[in-house]
């Protein structure tokens, strides 16, 4: 996405890398933060956080948070990319 961007403006992508990544890292802390995606409601263990036009989605496993995908905001979430990550 940032590589799309950047075609057209260096600066907003880099910015916008930057703006995921402390995100991303903000999560150690407060692993809870981001809401449960509507598309999973019934699946408390995933989450997610917007950031601009991205969405990071992520699963909360004990103590670890593992990011599983980033993704336009207006893209619909396809249920799928998450089948066998379950359990």
């Amino acid at each position: 996405m940032a590589e799309y961007i950047a075609l057209d403006n260096f600066d907003a992508a880099a910015r916008l890398v930057q703006e995921v990544f402390s995100a991303v890292e903000r999560l150690e802390k407060h692993p809870k933060s981001g809401r449960i995606p509507p598309e999973l409601e019934k699946k408390a263990r995933y989450r997610e956080i917007s950031i601009g036009p991205c969405r990071v989605f992520y699963r909360l496993d004990s103590d670890k948070v593992y990011i599983l995908y980033v993704m336009r905001g207006e893209q619909a979430l396809r249920v799928f990319l998450l089948k066998g990550r379950t359990n």
